[in-house]
């Protein structure tokens, strides 16, 4: 993708929270996920591409042991809507009996944070826990699943940011934001 086209991209979208309100959110998330599991000693599964940017936020939040793991499971795969599950990478430890806090950038069908929750549960966990920085507000979610750990609430917009990402770009932008005239 080119530069004009993104500079066009972000100059049509509107900031839905600045970077201090991301981070004053995570401060927040960090101490509810530090009351539930501090004690745990879990595992932090991060959803990559998305949840990079904030599981590595949050981890570095929370002041207790812990062990940090990745899958891989997307079903966007560049594309602005979502199809079937696709598994590049599959957590590298034995979840097995433990305590496992999957993150990811976004809430939105549900159907990826669904089929991860049960990979986990088939894989043993003791107890799986869900964080997401984002919750997309609309009624067609695709699973009954809702996350335990929710930072912003978002409106039904396409949006980028913080690891939401606009056909794979624009994941490091310093805020979260909707493009205008863009929905779903």
């Amino acid at each position: 993708m080119d530069h004009a086209t993104l500079s066009s991209v972000f100059g049509r979208s509107t900031q839905l929270y600045s970077e201090t309100e991301v981070e004053m959110t995570l401060d927040k998330m960090a101490l509810a996920i530090s009351e539930k599991l501090s004690e745990k000693d879990p595992i932090l599964l991060c959803v990559m591409n998305g949840g990079l940017i904030t599981t590595g936020k949050l981890a570095t939040r929370l002041n207790f042991p812990l062990q940090l793991d990745y899958l891989h499971a997307s079903r966007y795969r560049g594309e602005t809507s979502g199809s079937k599950l696709h598994w590049e990478k599959r957590p590298s430890l034995d979840l097995k009996g433990r305590v496992v806090l999957v993150i990811d950038d976004i809430f939105d069908e549900g159907a990826t944070l669904d089929a991860i929750v049960s990979y986990c549960s088939n894989e043993g966990a003791a107890e799986i826990f869900t964080a997401v920085l984002t919750d997309k507000q609309h009624d067609r979610k695709l699973t009954t699943l809702r996350a335990d750990f929710v930072g912003l609430r978002i409106p039904d917009k396409y949006v980028f940011g913080y690891g939401l990402d606009y056909k794979g770009y624009l994941r490091n932008a310093a805020g979260i934001y909707a493009i205008d005239g863009v929905d779903y």
